[in-house]
């Protein structure tokens, strides 16, 4: 079997990290074909041609095809999986509302393009940012395809929550499991430990030892740096997070497709009313992957001090919807 994998800003340093991962199989599992279509912006088509030139040296077996275009009409067409990755970012002087326009008018294309080529099961997933918003911008277009396939990363911030508690236990990041991101894809978003364990024992258990205040070690380390590590890699690498990016896009794509178990990720969906989330925002949440479907974890029941930090969230979404509508974008 082959899938169709299109892939945006194919051409930028993200997508330029996941193509090779995707050929190795490392997306969709060791016996899956893949064909890739590249899509790319006029001035971006160059970049990807070299990408598509080292895929074809690299002799990945499991690549059948690639084909690099500027016509979402080609670029969607089967698709299987749509990975929107390139997006607008925000430039000097750019107010909220510019940067929101801006991506409306990429994302709304796209969302139409897809509904019009994709494959009948197509599953989206939404890496650009503001990635919650875009994914709602584009699952608005796609008239005729349900809101639940379209889905926005907050695994890298969960990865990111993940390798930060793993650093402070002094335990190896795989012993980590059960964290869960809430809210938006920004600095709103909250990284909940609550019932997350390391090796099986609960991860507050083990930080009360190494902090003795855990809620003042959550609220003065823990959580800013969770939520500015973007910022901080800037800082320090000179420009924005590439590999891990592209690494989180991976592990979401795989866990989605493949499912989860029992095992809970974190993943921005569409709400239904869940955990008071206003219905039609695209939030993250506690979720599982079953049978190619993400499936909302409910029941962890967030106490008053997580209830404020994911409320906070929310309501950044909500201001983000409100904006897009205005402007006429959803």
């Amino acid at each position: 079997m082959t899938t169709t994998v299109t892939l945006t800003g194919a051409g930028g340093q993200i997508g330029y990290a996941l193509l090779f991962r995707i050929a190795a199989g490392d997306m969709l599992g060791p016996d899956e074909k893949v064909r890739l279509r590249l899509l790319e912006i006029p001035a971006g088509i160059a970049a990807a041609e070299g990408a598509a030139l080292e895929l074809q040296d690299g002799a990945f077996g499991l690549l059948e095809h690639v084909e690099v275009t500027d016509d979402p009409a080609v670029g969607f067409d089967g698709a299987d999986h749509a990975l929107l990755v390139g997006a607008r970012p925000r430039g000097p002087g750019m107010e909220r509302g510019d940067l929101l326009a801006a991506n409306g008018s990429i994302f709304g294309p796209q969302g139409a393009a897809i509904a019009a080529h994709a494959a009948p099961g197509v599953r989206v997933t939404v890496v650009g940012n503001p990635a919650n918003t875009n994914a709602l911008i584009a699952a608005a277009a796609a008239d005729g395809v349900p809101a639940e396939r379209f889905s926005a990363l907050t695994r890298l911030d969960e990865n990111r929550a993940r390798g930060q508690l793993a650093a402070a236990l002094n335990a190896p990041v795989a012993d980590i499991a059960g964290v869960t991101i809430w809210g938006n894809h920004s600095a709103t978003q909250f990284p909940d430990v609550a019932r997350a364990t390391v090796a099986g024992r609960p991860v507050w258990d083990a930080l009360a030892e190494q902090t003795g205040d855990v809620r003042a070690w959550l609220d003065s380390t823990f959580i800013p740096r969770v939520a500015k590590r973007g910022a901080e890699i800037i800082q320090v690498r000179g420009s924005s997070s590439v590999a891990s990016a592209a690494n989180a896009t991976i592990d979401h794509v795989r866990d989605g497709a493949l499912g989860t178990g029992e095992r809970r990720t974190s993943a921005a969906v569409i709400s239904h009313g869940e955990y008071g989330v206003p219905e039609g925002l695209i939030s993250s949440f506690p979720v599982r992957a079953v049978d190619g479907a993400w499936q909302i974890v409910e029941g962890l029941y967030p106490d008053d001090w997580a209830r404020e930090r994911i409320d906070r969230s929310v309501a950044e979404l909500v201001e983000e919807r409100d904006a897009v509508r205005a402007l006429g974008l959803i």
